[in-house]
């Protein structure tokens, strides 16, 4: 520290007929004393009355996020400075007489007052972490990386500053001896310095949030992520185990994060039923009258029937079914289909909502519906699903139609007996 300030306090104490230099060391120990109890004062006042006040004032705001300060108790630990600085203030004036342990006390005190510091600024920043995990900006922002980050950075430059007012040279000196040994660093914390740099990728471009659904089975891992650090990821898998995946693995390996489908509020479903070809035809008047009574197509079919006519007043030869238009029973489900999950109250009616026919191949002629839930929630999910498909199943056979079935054991002896009989 510089003490050209104090050489002028003292230099005005003896101008005002005030000897700042006692000549015994009873009067010097008076004085140290009374220093600390000086000292002691000024802790207790600030303790006592501006901490106390400012605690209060914020147990009594509206708003209760502030409180976390009062938890982490940042205040408590700036009231620390005050008996510092009034020590870092008296005692080299005190000890005039005394240059050595002058200079041990200055540099201590010195020493003490950036480890001081330093705790006051991390209690803030977990401070800020806490408010960034209870308004959940944590699933947006990666806060708690960087708090971390900022951590880190503040006990490199406390260290460096510590070990310079120690040694009394200046910080710039230390820092230019850290390209030296760079490489040595590299070489020995590899994997540390990979997870930071990772880490700090993360954080930076919104890969990875606490919350977020990430699926990566290298590691075993498919659940959500607990948290989120500069060097490991935790995750909580579905079935409550927890894995944890090294922040670079995430950076240089591919892995599943399923936030945009939370954030767009609908889950997708993709999947197909095999119909089996041979119970595809065209409607018969008595099946279009039927199915004319079904709700989800008394829109559909008369719209459709008279279009068709239309078409085929121009067709001779009619009673040929393979001339002219006519309706199917596949393309009428499928209508059905598309009409009955439109009026679902479970489907997303903003996202793509499409039945659609795919290939035929061995195995039949998929129809494959393809549609968002506005329920994300996995549980909900599976039932909306299994529902709809559930309904889909029983309702082929008011279509005439026949879900494909490799043929089973039963199926086989039927036709042993069929052949013996």
């Amino acid at each position: 520290m510089n003490t050209n300030w104090r050489v002028e306090v003292a230099s005005w104490l003896t101008e005002m007929g005030i000897n700042s230099q006692p000549t015994d060391g009873i009067s010097t120990s008076v004085l140290l004393f009374a220093c600390v109890v000086l000292a002691s004062i000024g802790y207790f006042i600030t303790r006592r009355f501006f901490v106390a006040g400012i605690n209060q004032v914020i147990r009594r705001s509206s708003v209760t996020w502030d409180d976390i300060f009062i938890r982490f108790k940042m205040f408590e630990r700036l009231a620390m400075l005050v008996p510092v600085v009034i020590l870092d203030f008296l005692l080299p004036i005190i000890l005039t007489e005394h240059d050595v342990l002058s200079a041990f006390l200055d540099r201590a005190l010195s020493a003490i007052l950036v480890v001081l510091i330093i705790r006051a600024i991390y209690a803030g920043l977990n401070a800020i972490n806490e408010i960034a995990d209870v308004k959940q900006i944590n699933r947006n922002l990666p806060v708690k990386s960087f708090v971390q980050l900022t951590k880190l950075f503040l006990f490199f430059i406390g260290l460096i500053v510590i070990i310079a007012v120690l040694t009394a040279q200046s910080p710039v000196y230390f820092f230019s001896g850290l390209g030296v040994a760079t490489g040595f660093v590299m070489l020995v914390f590899r994997d540390t310095i990979l997870g930071f740099v990772a880490g700090i990728q993360l954080a930076a471009n919104r890969m990875v949030s606490k919350g977020d659904w990430i699926q990566m089975d290298k590691y075993g891992a498919d659940g959500a992520v607990e948290d989120v650090t500069l060097t490991t990821v935790k995750v909580r898998n579905w079935d409550n185990t927890i894995t944890m995946i090294p922040a670079y693995a995430l950076v240089s390996d591919a892995f599943k994060n399923w936030r945009g489908m939370s954030e767009s509020g609908g889950r997708r479903i993709k999947r197909s039923i095999n119909i089996d070809v041979n119970s595809i035809k065209f409607l018969s008047d008595e099946e279009k009258t039927r199915l004319s009574k079904v709700n989800y197509l008394k829109a559909y079919l008369p719209q459709k029937l008279s279009e068709i006519t239309a078409a085929n007043q121009l067709i001779s030869d009619l009673d040929m079914p393979v001339n002219g238009r006519r309706l199917t029973n596949i393309g009428t489900f499928r209508i059905y289909l598309q009409e009955f999950l439109r009026q679902h109250p479970k489907i997303h009616k903003n996202m793509t909502l499409m039945v659609r026919q795919l290939a035929p191949t061995t195995e039949g002629l998929p129809i494959e519906i393809y549609i968002f839930t506005n329920d994300t929630r996995w549980a909900y999910y599976e039932e909306i699903q299994a529902d709809i498909f559930d309904h889909v199943f029983a309702v082929l056979p008011e279509f005439d139609l026949q879900a494909f079935q490799n043929p089973t054991g039963i199926d086989m002896r039927a036709i042993n007996r069929q052949s013996h009989s």
